[in-house]
């Protein structure tokens, strides 16, 4: 331990210090979500025509419809097991559908249109989508997580460790659901964009609220609770500017990028949210939930497109 690790460590040993510390952090991810606000309005007020602009206002309302999501956790201790796995199996319905129909569907219109055959474009997309969720295989075994959900409550509740393992999951699986909002988006095409995000801001909602209610169960302040779930969502932004910035400027990576933002998604509903869904019993309620969200969803695309 070096000398400054070792002043930090003994500041934060004083209980008055690490208090502050902590009011410190909550302080700064509360002006984080403020300027992501900001910068909803702003980019649809100013630069709603470009690309980026849409994107990241986009994956700004996404990201705040996490914190919305949270927001009954201040008033909400717990939510029966039942319920979390039908409100994140409605969420895995919805972004199943996104996948479908608002990414690999118009990723194979654009292919055809760009290689003048529907054959080749279903090629061109059907590789971006392996590329995808190869990427997500290696991340997974990369970065050891708990998956989506966090275990009973009660006396078996997790530990803090393992409830802080499943929010950095959350977070690392909006970076592929930000990354999808930004590729929909780099087309200029609003009947992409305008679907895709708004798919992944209802099935963000459920996830908020399941993450937040997961701390609250470890003894977090109820608003600790909501503002930490809430900050799950800043990785969609991020993810958004990096999906813009790889597939507009050269035309055959726009439809493999949708394709690969798909192959992202189906790889998180399979792989993450299904198999949460079906640990503790409640599959048929779980499947019920999905199948109801992507009914939702294609009715939302139908009418958004």
């Amino acid at each position: 331990m070096n000398a400054t690790t070792r002043t930090m460590h003994n500041y934060l040993s004083d209980p008055r210090h690490a208090r502050a510390a902590r009011r410190g952090a909550w302080a700064l991810g509360a002006l984080l979500l403020a300027g992501l606000a900001w910068i909803a309005i702003a980019q649809g007020g100013t630069r709603l025509h470009t690309p980026m602009g849409q994107a990241l206002a986009g994956s700004a309302a996404a990201a705040l419809a996490t914190a919305l999501g949270a927001l009954p956790a201040l008033f909400v201790r717990e939510i029966s097991p039942r319920w979390q796995d039908i409100m994140l199996g409605f969420g895995a319905g919805v972004m199943a559908a996104a996948a479908s129909f608002s990414l690999i569907l118009p990723g194979v219109a654009a292919g055809a249109d760009l290689l003048g055959s529907r054959p080749a474009g279903s090629a061109l997309v059907a590789g971006g989508l392996l590329l995808g969720a190869l990427l997500l295989l290696l991340a997974d075994k990369m970065v050891p997580h708990e998956h989506a959900q966090a275990g009973h409550h009660g006396p078996e509740s997790p530990h803090l460790r393992q409830v802080w393992l499943m929010v950095f999951a959350i977070a690392l699986h909006n970076v592929p659901e930000g990354m999808a909002i930004g590729v929909g988006f780099a087309g200029a095409d609003l009947a992409v964009g305008v679907p895709l995000a708004t798919a992944i801001a209802i099935q963000d909602i459920p996830e908020g609220l399941v993450v937040a209610v997961a701390l609250r169960t470890v003894a977090y302040a109820p608003w600790q609770a909501a503002l930490a779930a809430a900050l799950t969502g800043l990785a969609e932004p991020a993810g958004a500017i990096v999906g813009v910035a790889l597939t507009s400027g050269f035309a055959p990576l726009y439809p493999a990028g949708l394709g690969f933002a798909a192959g992202a998604m189906i790889w998180v509903v399979s792989h993450e949210i299904i198999p949460e869904t079906h640990r503790k019993g409640h599959q048929q309620a779980a499947t019920l939930g999905l199948i109801g969200g992507f009914v939702v969803m294609l009715l939302l695309d139908t009418a958004l497109g």
